[in-house]
């Protein structure tokens, strides 16, 4: 079987045989531009409306020590830990749901948690804080 695999901008095609995989041509992926969209005719200015909410911003990391980050968009989908309970090394902190995988969040030291910014159900970008270990 015969496949196209895109990966960081870069497509492969592979071909498969019982169990053995052999790259048979690698070329540069193009992303088809989008047709431009129509240009709307010129309306009235509309009155001045009150701002609209902002969405919420990231929590601020308040706590003393090492904050770990996010690696990556997705959902929260467990927190593990409570603000000041001890945590060892690689402990799971929480878990984060990105493209349908569960991936555990683990604490890169040992110590106390002095801040947890993470919510269940909370959607995070790449790079937020979640929790604070001290």
């Amino acid at each position: 079987m015969k496949y196209k695999v895109t990966l960081n901008g870069r497509t492969y095609e592979v071909e498969v045989e019982a169990g053995k995989a052999m790259l048979l041509d690698e070329y540069e992926a193009v992303v088809p531009s989008a047709p431009a969209a129509p240009a709307a005719p010129a309306a009235a200015p509309a009155p001045a409306a009150a701002p609209a909410a902002a969405a919420p911003a990231a929590a601020a990391v308040t706590g003393a020590g090492e904050a770990v980050n996010a690696p990556m968009p997705g959902t929260i989908l467990k927190v593990n830990v409570t603000q000041g309970q001890k945590v060892a090394e690689g402990a799971v902190l929480c878990v984060l749901e990105a493209m349908k995988m569960e991936n555990e969040i683990l604490a890169p030291k040992a110590g106390t948690v002095t801040q947890v910014l993470a919510a269940k159900g909370a959607t995070v970008d790449t790079g937020a804080p979640l929790v604070v270990i001290g």
